[in-house]
């Protein structure tokens, strides 16, 4: 007796296929994610240049540096900011609290600070880290700079490279405490870097 056999499968025809479709979509998934993370540290980079005009310009018209201002309240009059202080005008950026608020006072930059020194007033990345314009030595440089906290250390090293040497602890970027970003990349140890601009 004959028995009929019904069944049928993929052909290897099929199966390659379906591989092939899988891979480029795949492919595209990893792609993507790509270009959302190249798009994030571009605009990193462009919101440290960004700052850094935002501080010369507010030098350059008020001759003195954001937070440093010794005349803050009689140049930021008339802005509908409240609670400016004056700096001491010693050219050190001690008062990285009012920094960001002389910033947004004089139109410079977005958002409301209220010069203090607490998160929830802080100057943020867009990687939501705080951002400290300051006064700090780092690796051996010393003087104002714009100080990213906690960034991931592919994200520091990129930094980096697109604004300086890609030399942790050379150049005008430097990075606290790490003098290999692949070390810290591998450990993955948050990097603070600061930018002397």
């Amino acid at each position: 007796m004959k028995q009929l056999n019904n069944q049928k499968g993929f052909t290897l025809v099929e199966i390659a296929i379906v591989m092939v479709i899988i891979g480029l979509l795949l492919g595209g998934v990893l792609k993507g994610q790509q270009m959302i993370a190249n798009a994030k540290i571009k605009n990193l980079v462009n919101h440290a240049k960004g700052l850094a005009a935002a501080i010369y310009t507010y030098q350059d018209r008020y001759k003195a540096l954001p937070g440093d201002d010794p005349n803050a309240i009689t140049n930021l009059a008339g802005t509908g900011c409240t609670g400016v202080a004056n700096g001491n005008g010693d050219g050190s950026i001690s008062e990285y609290g009012a920094a960001p608020q002389h910033l947004a006072c004089a139109g410079l930059i977005t958002g409301t600070y209220g010069g203090s020194t607490s998160n929830a007033d802080a100057l943020h990345s867009p990687y939501g880290t705080i951002v400290y314009i300051y006064n700090q030595t780092i690796q051996g440089k010393s003087g104002n700079l714009i100080r990213y906290d906690n960034l991931p250390p592919d994200v520091a090293k990129a930094l980096d490279v697109e604004l300086d040497d890609g030399n942790p602890a050379t150049g005008s970027i430097r990075a606290n405490g790490v003098t290999d970003y692949n070390a810290a990349i591998s450990t993955g140890t948050t990097v603070s870097v600061g930018y002397y601009y």
